[in-house]
C-alpha cells in the first residue's frame, strides 16, 4: 500500500504556483504579481503550503527517488552501475565516460535548482509576511521553523550541485530579483560558506525531533547539525578546482573540521533525538515499510509516496536484490556490487549480507546463488515491501543522514585536530564495529590510536557502514582518494581473478541447490538457508575456502564465483570498471549541454 508522509499532506503542487523547470532556462519562474506572491505567505498554513514546495524537490525520479541517490554517485569502490558503457546513459556516469548529452544529467541539475528557487522565495517572503508583523508568538516561532528548513533544504540542494559538479551559478534571491539572471559560476568555497552561515543559523530556528514532533521525513535539529557537519567536512577536504585545474584542498582546513566535530558532538550529546540501533538491518527495514527505525537512528530521509515520477521512488525497483521478472515481485539488479566489496567485510560482520546480495530470487520465488559478476546492494529489497507484480515505484525511502555516519564524522574530525584520536572518537567508532559484530565482539580488533593508522580505519569503516546509500565516491573525492582507491580496487580485481593475495582461497565454483525464500528472515538467515555443498566445514566457511569439489555434485549446480570475473571486468572499453576515469578530469560531471548554450556566462570546464 502507497503511504503518504506528514511532511506532505498539504498539495505539493503548491511549488508550482513559483518555478517552472526547463532545459531552455533552469532559472525561469512564473510571473507572479506581488500580490499573489504576498497572500502566498499571509498565514503560517499558506506559508508551510510553500515550504511543502521546497521539499518536494527531493523525492521523484530526478531526485532521491533515483537518479541523485543511486544513478550519479557511481562508482567508487563498492559499487558500479550494471550492463556496458553508454556515454549517454547511467553507465557513462558510473565509468566516469558521460557525455554532456547524458540525460541522466540534465534534470537532476534543473531540479535542484527549482529547489533553490523556491526556498528563495521562502526566505524571501517569511520576513516580510504579516504574521511576522502581529502574529502571536506561537505563530512567529512556527515561521521562523518555517525559514529554517528553508535555508537547510537550500544548503542540501547547493551540497549536492557542488558535489556533482563543482563550481555552480549561486543564488540567493528569487530570479525574478536578478538584474542579470545568466550568471557564471562561483567559487565551491563561497557557496560553501555561506550555506554553513545559514545553517548555523537554521539550528536556532528549528526544534530537535521531539521538540518538533517530527518524524525522520521532515528536518529536524539533528540534520541541520548533520548536514552542516558534512558541508564543513567537504569544505576542509579537496576537490575539483578549475584554475588550475587539479585536486586541491580547502582553505583553513582546521577551521572546519572544528566546526564537524562541534555539530556532530552536539547531535551525540542528545542520545534521546537519536541513538544507534541495536541492529542494522532493522534501520533498513524501517525505510521500507513507512515507520520510524526503533532509536531514530535515521536524522532525516526523503520521503516517497503517490506512485507517480514526481513524488515516489524506485529505490528497491531499479537497485536492490534482484527479483526474476516472473517472480512475485520482479524488480533490483540495476547496481551491481564489486565482488572484492563483499570480501572487505569479515565473515563475522552482519552488515555483509545485508550490503552485498550473492543470491536472486528465480522465477519460483526461490533463492539462487548468482555469480559474482552479478552480485548487488542489498540494502533495498522489494520482497520487503508489501508490493508485488510488476510496479516500480515502492513508496521506499532514502536515508539522506544516519547517526552511525555522524559518530564517524565526528571522528574523522576529532583525529584531524588533535593530530591523533582522543578516547571518545576511538569509542565512537567502536560503537559502530560493535554493532556490526553483534555476537561476535572478539573478532571486532583494536582501533589505532595513531593518526594516519586512524584515519585508515575510518576510513575502511564508512565503506563497510555505508554502503549503498550514495555517500562513498564522495567521500573519497573529499579524501583525495578516488584515483587511489580505483587504481587499487583494479588490482584487487586482478587478484580475485587471479586467486592471489587476499583472494588465494577464494573458490573458483560453489555448488549449490535452490532454496526456500523467506523475505521475513535476516539477511544472514537467507544466507544460511542456501543449501551450499560442503564437505566437512561449516557452510559459512565455503565463501573462504578452496573448491569444495573438481566437479559438480549430484543433485547441486554450479554456479561462477572467482570464475565469473575475467579481465574485461577490470579493463575493458565496454564493461571495464571505472573505465575512463582520468585524474584532475572526472572527479566531477559535465553539465548538461543545453545549460551551457543558454547561460553565456556558463562554462562547461573540467576538459569535457
Amino acid at each position: 500500500m502507497k503511504k503518504t508522509k506528514s511532511i506532505l499532506f498539504a498539495s505539493c503542487l503548491v511549488g508550482a504556483l513559483f518555478f517552472t523547470n526547463s532545459c531552455n532556462d533552469f532559472l525561469d519562474p512564473e510571473n507572479l504579481s506581488s500580490i499573489s506572491e504576498a497572500q502566498q505567505f499571509d498565514s503560517t498554513d499558506d506559508t508551510f503550503s510553500a515550504l511543502i514546495g521546497v521539499y518536494a524537490q527531493l523525492g521523484g525520479d530526478d531526485g532521491y527517488g533515483q537518479r541523485l541517490s543511486l544513478i550519479l554517485p557511481q562508482s567508487g569502490d563498492d559499487f558500479r552501475t550494471s550492463g556496458n558503457y553508454n556515454c549517454n546513459d547511467r553507465r557513462g556516469v558510473a565509468t566516469f565516460g558521460a557525455c554532456a548529452t547524458n540525460t541522466e544529467l540534465n534534470n537532476p541539475f534543473g531540479k535542484l535548482y527549482t529547489g533553490i528557487e523556491r526556498a528563495n522565495l521562502v526566505l524571501k517572503n517569511i520576513p516580510l509576511s504579516p504574521v511576522m508583523q502581529t502574529g502571536s508568538a506561537q505563530e512567529k516561532a512556527l515561521m521562523n521553523r518555517y525559514l529554517g528548513e528553508a535555508l537547510t533544504l537550500r544548503a542540501q540542494y547547493y551540497y549536492e550541485l557542488i558535489r556533482n559538479w563543482g563550481d555552480v551559478p549561486f543564488y540567493l534571491v528569487p530570479a525574478s530579483e536578478l538584474p542579470e539572471q545568466n550568471q557564471p559560476k562561483t567559487d565551491r568555497d563561497i557557496i560553501y560558506d555561506q550555506m554553513i552561515n545559514d545553517l548555523e543559523k537554521a539550528a536556532t530556528l528549528v526544534p530537535w525531533r521531539s521538540e518538533g514532533g517530527t518524524t525522520s521525513n521532515r528536518i529536524s535539529k539533528g540534520f541541520v547539525k548533520g548536514l552542516r557537519a558534512r558541508i564543513a567536512l567537504a569544505r576542509a577536504g579537496y576537490s575539483l578546482r578549475r584554475n588550475p585545474q587539479i585536486m586541491a584542498q580547502g582553505s583553513n582546513p582546521q577551521k572546519y573540521y572544528q566546526i564537524a566535530l562541534t555539530e556532530c558532538k552536539d547531535i551525540m550529546n542528545h542520545s534521546g533525538e537519536h541513538s544507534l540501533n541495536p541492529s542494522y538491518e532493522s534501520v533498513f527495514r524501517a525505510l521500507h515499510t513507512n515507520a520510524q527505525d526503533a532509536t531514530n537512528e535515521v536524522i532525516f530521509a526523503v520521503g516517497a509516496f503517490g506512485g507517480g515520477v514526481r513524488t515516489d521512488s524506485k529505490i528497491g525497483y531499479y537497485n536492490g536484490l534482484k527479483h526474476h521478472d516472473n517472480s512475485v515481485w520482479k524488480g533490483g539488479g540495476g547496481i551491481n556490487a564489486l565482488p572484492t566489496y563483499f570480501y572487505e567485510f569479515s565473515k563475522f560482520d552482519l552488515r555483509r549480507d545485508m550490503n552485498v546480495g550473492i543470491f536472486t530470487i528465480n522465477a519460483a520465488n526461490q533463492a539462487e546463488l548468482a555469480a559474482s559478476n552479478a552480485w548487488t546492494d542489498s540494502k533495498y529489497r522489494k520482497s520487503w515491501t508489501s508490493i508485488t507484480g510488476p510496479s516500480q515505484t515502492l513508496a521506499v525511502d532514502w536515508p539522506l543522514l544516519r547517526l552511525s555516519d555522524v559518530m564517524l564524522m565526528f571522528a574523522e574530525a576529532d583525529n584531524e585536530i588533535n593530530g591523533a584520536p582522543s578516547q571518545e572518537a576511538k569509542n565512537a567508532l567502536l560503537a559502530v564495529r560493535n554493532r556490526a559484530y553483534a555476537g561476535n565482539l572478539g573478532q571486532v580488533g583494536a582501533i589505532p590510536s595513531d593518526k594516519v593508522g586512524f584515519f585508515n580505519a575510518v576510513v575502511q569503516e564508512r565503506l563497510l557502514e555505508l554502503g549503498s546509500e550514495g555517500i562513498r565516491k564522495y567521500d573519497l573525492i573529499r579524501w583525495n582518494l578516488l584515483a587511489t582507491k580505483i587504481a587499487e580496487t583494479k588490482a584487487k580485481l586482478t587478484a580475485f581473478i587471479n586467486g592471489t593475495g587476499a583472494y588465494a582461497n577464494v573458490p573458483l565454483n560453489i555448488y549449490y541447490k535452490n532454496s526456500v525464500y523467506d523475505p521475513t528472515k535476516t539477511a544472514q538467515q537467507n544466507i544460511a538457508a542456501i543449501d551450499v555443498y560442503t564437505t566437512g566445514t561449516d557452510k559459512s566457511a565455503v565463501f573462504y575456502l578452496p573448491n569444495q569439489s573438481a566437479t559438480t555434485p549430484a543433485g547441486y549446480k554450479s554456479i561462477a564465483w572467482r570464475s565469473g570475473i575475467t579481465a574485461t571486468y577490470v579493463d575493458n572499453p565496454a564493461s571495464g570498471y571505472a573505465q575512463y576515469f582520468q585524474v584532475n578530469k572526472r572527479e566531477l560531471l559535465p553539465i548538461y549541454f543545453e545549460y551551457i548554450q543558454n547561460n553565456y556566462n556558463l562554462t562547461q570546464d573540467y576538459g569535457y
